[in-house]
């Protein structure tokens, strides 16, 4: 067979199995987004045509008065605030700590390393449930409820960020750490110019995870917040915007929509990195 025609039915069918993965691929974004389609539509609805039938996907008339309405029923920016803190509180304590443990486990030699290592990984396999008692009752004593800490401190370190990092950490080459020691560079020294710099894409997925959990966690600020001014904004769309009336699913639609904004914008901004990371995280250790 001639060469030249091997390498171009290699390439025929390349491009045929690339038709079909992206076709698959396109289906499978499209049953993700259509009920935020479904959702941003009802926002920008009128009141009177959200039910109306036959349902139409794109607005007749484009209305922003679910989201005044919204805003007005509920204090959803000072919930919105409230999110944000604690997310980014939450994203950079686990990054710090993370990191610290990670290089520990990485590159530092010390008494029972494997068996302390096994420990924090066993600590991911205990259901978040199990722990939920112990540290309502930490907070609870450290007279913490109602307050940023108390939503803060129980998921300041975690066993999955220490994992994603140790792994990253131990992928980068001997040599350069080599040629820290010998310039007198710390152990610190070393995580901060040479492993952190080059474990970036690893770091921005842990980032990227953290903050959508947080910002999605719905259990933990029930438990801990009590007055309306500590609430997040997933408990605030549950306490606000349905009444004792019903739902005005208008309200509730423009509500979701604003609340799921800004995880959307992170991931649109992180998501080249957090593939990378992931992808890297799982190649060796």
């Amino acid at each position: 067979m001639n060469p030249r025609t091997s390498s171009l039915n290699r390439k025929r069918i390349g491009w045929g199995e690339l038709f079909w993965s992206y076709l698959g691929l396109t289906l499978l974004s499209l049953m993700v987004i259509f009920p935020i389609l479904v959702l941003l539509s009802a926002s920008l609805k009128p009141a009177g045509d959200v039910f109306e039938y036959p349902p139409r996907l794109w607005p007749q008339t484009f209305s922003l008065e679910n989201y005044q309405g919204a805003l007005e029923k509920a204090p959803l920016l000072r919930y919105l605030w409230n999110t944000l803190l604690v997310s980014v509180g939450v994203t950079l304590g686990q990054l710090v700590t993370s990191a610290l443990a990670a290089f520990s486990f990485a590159r530092l030699n010390f008494p029972a390393k494997r068996a302390l290592f096994i420990a924090v990984l066993a600590t991911y396999m205990v259901p978040w449930e199990l722990t939920l008692i112990p540290n309502y009752l930490t907070i609870s004593n450290f007279k913490l409820l109602d307050s940023y800490w108390g939503l803060v401190l129980p998921f300041l370190a975690g066993a999955f960020g220490i994992f994603l990092l140790r792994q990253s950490f131990m992928q980068i080459a001997e040599e350069y750490f080599d040629a820290a020691k010998m310039d007198g560079a710390t152990p610190l020294q070393q995580l901060r110019y040479v492993a952190l710099p080059l474990a970036r894409p690893a770091i921005a997925s842990l980032a990227l995870l953290t903050f959508l959990n947080t910002w999605n966690m719905y259990l933990w600020p029930l438990i801990v917040t009590n007055e309306p001014t500590w609430r997040t904004a997933q408990i605030g769309l549950r306490f606000f915007l349905v009444d004792q009336e019903g739902s005005n699913y208008g309200f509730v639609a423009a509500g979701a929509i604003l609340v799921l904004a800004p995880t959307l914008i992170a991931f649109v901004l992180l998501e080249r990195a957090f593939v990378r990371g992931i992808s890297l995280g799982g190649v060796k250790g």
